[in-house]
Order: C-alpha cells, then sequence, then structure tokens
C-alpha cells in the first residue's frame, strides 16, 4: 500500500495514518514503535559465538586429526593426543578471533553511521534516533539531511534529492509536493515522496512517514538478498578437496600397513602404533592453522591500508578475482562535480584542480579577465549551496560553481555581502533554470543559470569584451557548437546570463543577456586510472555498472582507461543472449539491481571469479550475488556494507588492487606451505612404509614424527605465512578458478622430493642400524630423525629459490630455521633426550647429516634444471 501514496492527496494521508501536519505525540509515537517495530532493516541471521567456533572444526583435515588423537590416548600416547588437541585448539582460536573481531568491527561501522531525523513531536520540533520514527511521524526536511523514511510531502520548498543510492541517478531530483498524477509513475519520478537511504541536496519541506524499516523501498531492496545463499570461496573448495584425499590416502596407506604387518608378525598393538604413526606422517596438522594465520595476517595488513575485511577467506577470493565490477559515483569518480572549462567572449578558459578543493586556476587568455570574471560572478551568486570545512551543503553542481569562483580569485563571502539577495525564481525541471535577483553597484541585476539551449533562446543580447550588443545567428550557433563539444565530452554545462531590472520589478527570465557557459564533471579519483591500467595487466577485467547515462559512464570509462563496447538498461532488457556478449561489454548505464544480478550470474557462468564495488542501496543484491562484494566504508549503505564480504574505508578504488596483489601473495605462500608440507610427510611416510615393508626397524618414533610436523617443521612452514610475493605478482594472468592447489608440477616434485628424502634418511638409519656394532638402535633412530629434520629445512630453501626469493627476504624465516635448530639440538642435548628417546651425536655425525642435506638441495636443483627443459613442467606452473 506504501507505493500508492505518492497518488493520493496530502489530507488523505493525514487522515489514514493517524496524524496531523503538527505530528504525533510521544505517547503515541511509543505506542506505535512498541506495535510495529523499530526503523531499522533486518540484519540478516547473525551468526553466533558459538557457531563461529564450531566452523573453526569442519575441516576434513581436522576430523581425521582429532580421531589421531581419540587413538593415540586410547593407546596411552597422551602426550601425542595432547599435542594433537593443543594445535587443534590453537587453530581454532586464531580463526575464532579473527572473524570475531571482524563482525565487531562491522557492527562498530554500523553503530557509527545510525543516522538522526528532526521531527515535530508534541507540536515541537526535536532531534530524536531515526530508529525511533514511525508512521505518522512528520519529519523536516533540510540541505543535507538524510531522509530517514518513507515520507509523503506536503510542504516543498526548492526540494531536491539525491536518490543515487536508490535509482542509481546522480543528478538531485525535483519534489513537488502538489504534483497530481493520473496512473502509476515509476520510482524515480514520484515527485511528492521522500524516501530511506536518499538524502536531501537543497531546499526545504516536511513530510509524513507512510512506511519505516523493511516496510521501506530500501527494505524491498534489502529483501532480494534474503534468499541468496552464500558459497564456499575457492580456497574452501581447494582445501576441502585436498583434505579429502590426504584422509583417504591416510586410510589406506594405514590399513596396508596394519594389515601386512600383522599378518606377517602377528603382532597387532605394534602395528597399531605404526599405523597411528603413519597417520600423523601423513596428515600435515599444519595445514588449517596455517592458511589461517596467512590469511588472518593478509587481514591486518589490509586494515593499514583502509580495507577491512569481513571472512578470512575473502582475501584470497580477491586474488583470483576475473573481473571486477565497479558503480562510477563515488567509486570511479570523487563524487564532486567539477568545473573543468568555461567560455565567454568567444573564447575557452580551461579550469584545473578537482573535487571542490579550491587548488586550481583558470587558464585566461591576456584581456580576456573581464567577460570570465562576470562568468563566474553569476555562477556564484546565482547559487544556493554552500561549502563548510570541504563538506557541501546543498548541490554538488552548484558547490562546483563556488569552487571555479574561487579559482578565478573571487571572494565568495564578499561577493554576498556586496550584492546581497533580493527575490529567486528556484530551479523548476520545467523552466530548466533559475534566476536570483541582487543589488549591483545599488541597482537590482537578475542573474541567471540554466540549460544552454533554453537560456540561449531567451537572450537578445550578448556580453562580449566588456560590452554589450545585439546576439545574431553566429553567435548562436557558435554558442551551441561550444555546447555540444562539451557534450561529447559527456560534461555538463550551464549558461549563465542576467538582466537589469527596475526598482520594483519582478524576475523575468526574458530579454536575456548572455554572459557564457560553465562545463563539468565528476572527476575520476586519483589513482584510478592507473589502477585499472594495473588490473589489465594482471588480466583483470573492470567493467563498469552505473545508474548514470550513457555518454557520461562512457566518457569517465574511456579517460580511466575501461575499454570495450557499451549497454544500457533499456537495450539489456532486449538482449536476449547476454551470456554471449558478455565478455564484449565492460560499460552498463541506466541499469537496475535486477540488471545487475543477471550481469553478474552472465560472468560467472562464463567462469568469472566476479568482484562487485558498490556504495548505494542499489549495489546491495549484486555484492551478495557477486563471489566477493567490496563495499565503501564512507558512502556505503548499512545494506551495502551488510551485503559485503570486504569494505573500503576510505572509498578508494585504489585499494582494492592492494588487495588483489595480497591475495594471490597469500595463496602463493600457502601452495608454497602446501608444497612443503606435501613433500616433507610424504617423506615421512615412505620412511616408515619403506621400513616396514624392509620389515626393520621403526626409523622414528610416532612422538618423533609429532615433534618434527608441528615444532621443528611447523614454526617455518608458518614463517612462510609472511613471505614477501614475487616481483612480477601483478603482472600474471589470474589462475584459473578450477585449479587444484596441488598442480601437475608440484604434484612431481613433492613426489620426487619425497623419495629423495625417504632414501637419505634411510640410507643413514641403515648405515647406523646394521652397522654391527652393539647399542647402536637408538643412535640410529636419532640420526634419522636429525636427518629428516635437516632435509625439510634444506626443502624450504629450495622451494622458495623457486619463486626467485633472496634468502635475506624473510627474517620471521630466518628466525624460525634456528629456533628450530636449537629445539633439536635441546631434544638431543638436554634431558628431553630421555623423554624422545634420543642419545647423544658426534662432530663426524653431524658430518653425515651435513652431506645428506647438501645432497637433497643439488638433487632438487638439477630435477628444476630437467624441468626447465620442457615447458609444460616449468617451475612457473608454481
Amino acid at each position: 500500500m506504501a507505493t500508492e501514496f505518492y497518488r493520493m492527496d496530502a489530507g488523505d494521508i493525514f487522515e489514514q495514518v493517524r496524524s496531523s501536519r503538527h505530528g504525533l505525540s510521544s505517547e503515541a509515537a511509543g505506542r506505535r514503535i512498541a506495535e510495529h517495530g523499530p526503523n531499522a532493516l533486518e540484519e540478516g541471521k547473525r551468526i553466533s559465538q558459538v557457531r563461529i567456533l564450531l566452523g573453526q572444526f569442519k575441516s576434513v583435515l581436522v576430523g581425521i586429526l582429532a580421531a589421531a588423537a581419540v587413538l593415540s590416548f586410547m593407546m596411552g600416547e597422551t602426550t601425542d593426543a595432547a599435542i594433537i588437541v593443543i594445535i587443534l585448539l590453537l587453530n581454532a582460536g586464531i580463526g575464532f578471533f579473527q572473524e570475531y573481531r571482524a563482525d565487531r568491527a562491522i557492527s562498530a561501522l554500523r553503530r557509527l553511521s545510525q543516522p538522526r531525523a528532526r521531527v515535530l513531536r508534541d507540536g515541537r520540533q526535536k532531534m530524536v534516533d531515526a530508529r525511533e520514527l514511525v508512521v505518522g511521524d512528520v519529519v523536516v526536511l533540510e540541505a543535507g539531511d538524510r531522509v530517514p523514511a518513507d515520507a509523503r510531502l506536503f510542504d516543498a520548498k526548492s526540494l531536491r534529492t539525491f536518490e543515487a543510492p536508490l535509482t542509481g541517478e546522480s543528478a538531485p531530483v525535483a519534489k513537488d509536493a502538489t504534483m497530481r498524477f493520473v496512473g502509476t509513475a515509476p520510482l524515480a519520478e514520484r515527485a511528492t515522496m521522500v524516501y530511506a537511504g536518499t538524502s536531501v541536496a537543497n531546499g526545504s519541506g516536511r513530510a509524513v512517514v507512510v512506511a519505516t524499516g523493511m516496510r521501506t523501498q530500501l527494505g524491498r531492496i534489502a529483501g532480494l538478498m534474503q534468499g541468496i545463499e552464500d558459497e564456499q570461496t575457492p580456497l574452501q573448495k581447494k582445501l576441502a578437496v585436498l583434505g579429502r584425499y590426504i584422509g583417504i590416502l591416510t586410510v589406506v596407506i594405514c590399513f596396508i600397513v596394519f594389515m601386512a604387518g600383522f599378518l606377517r608378525e602377528g603382532d597387532w598393538l605394534e602395528m597399531l602404533l605404526i599405523a597411528v604413526a603413519l597417520a600423523v606422517a601423513a596428515i600435515p596438522e599444519g595445514l588449517p592453522a596455517v592458511v589461517t594465520i596467512s590469511l588472518a595476517i593478509g587481514v591486518q595488513k589490509m586494515v593499514r591500508k583502509d580495507v577491512l575485511i569481513r571472512t578470512l577467506s575473502s582475501v584470497e577470493t580477491l586474488g583470483a578475482t576475473t573481473v571486477i565490477c565497479t558503480d562510477k559515483t563515488g567509486t570511479l569518480t570523487y563524487n564532486q562535480m567539477t568545473v573543468t572549462a568555461a567560455y565567454a567572449d568567444g573564447t575557452l578558459a580551461m579550469v584545473s584542480g578537482r573535487g571542490y578543493d579550491a587548488a586550481g586556476a583558470v587558464a585566461l587568455q591576456p584581456g580576456m579577465e573581464a567577460g570570465f570574471e562576470t562568468l563566474f560572478r553569476i555562477g556564484a551568486l546565482c547559487n544556493n549551496s554552500a561549502i563548510e570545512d570541504g563538506t557541501v551543503i546543498g548541490d554538488p553542481t552548484e558547490a562546483a560553481l563556488l569552487v571555479s569562483a574561487r579559482k578565478a580569485r573571487l571572494d565568495i563571502d564578499a561577493l554576498a555581502r556586496q550584492h546581497p539577495r533580493s527575490d529567486e525564481l528556484p530551479f523548476e525541471p520545467a523552466r530548466k533554470m533559475m534566476s536570483t535577483v541582487h543589488y549591483v553597484e545599488r541597482k537590482r541585476v537578475q542573474f541567471t543559470k540554466g540549460a544552454p539551449e533554453v537560456i540561449v533562446a531567451r537572450c537578445s543580447r550578448i556580453w562580449e569584451r566588456g560590452k554589450e550588443r545585439r546576439i545574431d545567428r553566429d553567435d548562436v550557433k557558435r554558442i551551441l557548437t561550444q555546447n555540444k563539444g562539451f557534450a561529447h565530452q559527456a560534461l555538463r554545462v550551464l549558461a549563465f546570463a542576467y538582466r537589469p531590472l527596475g526598482k520594483d520589478e519582478r524576475p523575468i527570465e526574458e530579454d536575456l543577456i548572455f554572459v557564457g557557459l560553465q562545463a563539468m564533471i565528476d572527476p575520476p579519483r586519483k589513482g584510478v586510472k592507473e589502477a585499472v591500467a594495473t588490473c589489465a595487466t594482471a588480466g583483470i577485467k573492470v567493467v563498469m555498472i552505473t545508474g548514470d547515462q550513457e555518454p557520461t559512464a562512457v566518457a569517465i570509462a574511456r579517460q580511466i582507461g575501461i575499454s570495450g563496447d557499451a549497454i544500457t538498461g533499456e537495450e539489456l532488457d532486449r538482449h536476449i543472449d547476454l551470456d554471449a556478449a558478455v565478455e564484449e561489454i565492460s560499460i552498463y548505464a541506466r541499469v537496475s539491481p535486477e540488471h545487475k544480478m543477471r550481469i553478474i550470474k552472465a560472468l560467472e557462468k562464463r567462469g568469472h571469479v566476479v568482484a562487485m564495488t558498490g556504495d548505494g542501496v542499489n549495489d546491495a543484491p549484486a555484492l551478495k550475488r557477486a563471489d566477493i562484494g567490496i563495499a565503501m566504508g564512507k558512502a556505503g549503505t548499512d545494506v551495502a556494507r551488510e551485503a559485503s564480504d570486504m569494505i573500503l574505508i576510505d572509498d578508494n578504488f585504489v585499494s582494492i588492487v592492494h588487495a588483489v596483489e595480497l591475495g594471490r601473495t597469500i595463496y602463493g605462500n600457502i601452495r608454497k606451505f602446501v608444497n612443503y608440507m606435501l613433500s616433507s610427510n610424504l617423506g615421512e611416510i615412505l620412511v616408515i612404509f619403506l621400513a616396514s615393508v624392509f620389515a626393520w626397524p621403526l626409523p622414528v618414533t610416532a612422538i618423533q614424527i609429532l615433534w618434527i610436523n608441528l615444532i621443528t617443521d611447523g614454526f617455518p612452514a608458518l614463517a612462510l605465512g609472511v613471505d614477501p610475493g614475487d616481483r612480477d605478482e601483478m603482472s600474471r594472468p589470474p589462475r584459473h578458478k578450477g585449479e587444484n592447489i596441488v598442480n601437475r608440477t608440484m604434484a612431481v616434485t613433492v613426489l620426487v622430493t619425497a623419495v629423495l628424502v625417504a632414501a637419505g634418511t634411510l640410507a643413514v638409519f641403515w648405515h647406523y642400524a646394521f652397522s654391527g656394532e652393539p647399542g647402536m638402535a637408538a643412535k640410529a633412530q636419532t640420526m634419522a630423525f636429525t636427518t629428516i629434520v635437516a632435509l625439510e629445512i634444506v626443502r624450504i630453501y629450495v622451494i622458495r629459490g623457486e619463486h626467485r626469493l633472496g634468502l635475506l627476504s624473510n627474517w620471521w624465516l630466518i628466525g624460525a630455521v634456528l629456533f628450530s635448530i636449537l629445539l633439536q639440538l635441546a631434544v638431543i642435548y638436554s634431558p628431553l633426550a630421555a623423554f624422545f628417546g634420543t642419545v647423544t651425536l658426534g662432530l663426524a655425525d653431524w658430518g653425515i647429516v651435513a652431506m645428506t642435506a647438501l645432497s637433497l638441495f643439488v638433487a632438487c636443483w638439477a630435477v628444476r634444471a630437467v624441468q626447465g627443459l620442457f615447458p609444460a613442467w616449468s617451475p612457473k606452473a608454481f
């Protein structure tokens, strides 16, 4: 029913909502809010702290590891079980802390954005929280106010509102409380209504609230997102697949080893212990922790770059992005109109600077100062806006005129004092112009601005080179040609004129004296062009999706380097096969939220990982539907932020490029970790498996394997999470959406390395265990234990070398390696030796360990050299 209020008379509205022009009483408002609830959007199902915590234990790897802990405890291996439980709890704690903190940060941001409203209560004007508004409240609106609810106007004075957050229209929309409607009208043309989520550009008005909360137009759009389910990100899917493979491999190998040993030896308890040791070796216990920590580190880095990540995996998803769909107004541009050119005295002058900063100048030819000074003076005086502390109060187009006047070295405040206003004809869409009357040297002068074709048609004279003369056809042709040239550049153009008035004469918009033109545009943000170019180099397509006019969208797109075809929402409705054309289109103009959903779906059908940036309510459904939604922190609405995966705190598109690079770096570090852990753990599996096949004693015990995986290997592996990215990180195309974490090249490298680790370890163990000397069993195990540690430390530097990273580029890794070496020495030369079953090693023993480790270094580089001979197996595939 709320959608029909715009067609009703104001008197009928008050009767229906049981209110009056004086508003409600506090008592009545209290009853209504208790009955209908607060004026707020539903936040959707919030994830409880318990669910966040339990979510950390859903991984297959975590489940297998937990089962191993239970089994170890049942066998009496309480130390093994305790260490496994500790690493599980550590991983869960880190993940919970990061996700909970991100959720609290979003809540804090939402609280900061809670608006206030000016209402009539008990017959008096007062400020209340917008949440306290109810149907029947009378709201008082002034320039700069945010409209707190859907309301029907009953009084409007030169009122215009910004409806871009709702409709995508960047220009202010004129309102008329007395307009009559015969039939239905689209949302953007309901001049008698103001809507929640929009703001007042200029003028003032009073309106009665007819809808609040989810019953507003803003609430309807928020409701579009409720049926959209969150999907797993690419990283989550890949880790799930990897976890299943490792789990299946673990079960199969453990079963084979257990059955073979049991049938041969008949000692089921001993073989069960060996099977548990294999399980410990097979599972990369640190994988969940290192993924969480790597993403958490990325979150912290992004906060320092003014990007708030709502979910840890969003960083990685952004790194896989192939298309960024972005709104124009306020995202690629400043949302600050800027005069870039002026025309007077038959000449063109360029205006430097951008936004509402007065830094800049008007490039005038000598002798042309008088005409342009008159032009900028009219723009400053025929104006109802103001700029206070960098904030625009009123229409941004008029604010741009104030800035251009300042760039022309005019004192705005002095002009207002010297030429006080005595009358005004407000802007009306039907007239397409506005006039004000001022005193100039004690005489009344009318200043008029408006659409060039309208102003020129009402001019009988022209001001040129300090004199008035009759305007002729050549003048009109020249002026309109210049206007057309501006229009082709998608500049918004205003014409300026004046006329003297008698003492008591009312403003008359006829027989005007033409002065000139000012052309303006909402300029691209600083650094956006470079960011778009970087995206192109990185294989990422930037798509502009906006509610603005096509010429403006195309002009801005070309300025910042976005190429490709352009299409409007109306054409999109007629376009049957969007799935086929979506690759060629880079600019979508005059689109609705439904169009954005179609575009996102079409891109995803083509296999793209889609990121969507936006700040308005109209962006929210697409933000939710995209693989990753990026909302604006400053200009963004609550709905947009709630729908997003990450928030640009500074509203800067350039920050996305940093996020993309960091996302790629993090994913690369995770792959390095997986490479390292799989090759190391598979080597340990082969050591135990082959020893069992050969009927040898265990080269290492279960507790020693656990020590290697969680402590000695764990710290260096975790330090990989802060490795710097490759130098050419943003010079490569995004990885394919379906690419596995372990690709063919990595699989071959892991297998070869595991064989080398097993061969080196078993050779050392054989040398000591079967030397014929008595009492060598403990020393053989100690040597095998230490050899594995040394081989895996070498392996981590081999992997980093494949990514062309210097030895000193990661001080965390250097510290972790030194710490691991110290820990290994501690379990050999301290009282811990009795606990781990180790014995003291001599200098000759350490020489054998060093030579074995060096042989792995040489062998791995030899393998890499062989791979380099075959492009399909090149390390560049890593």
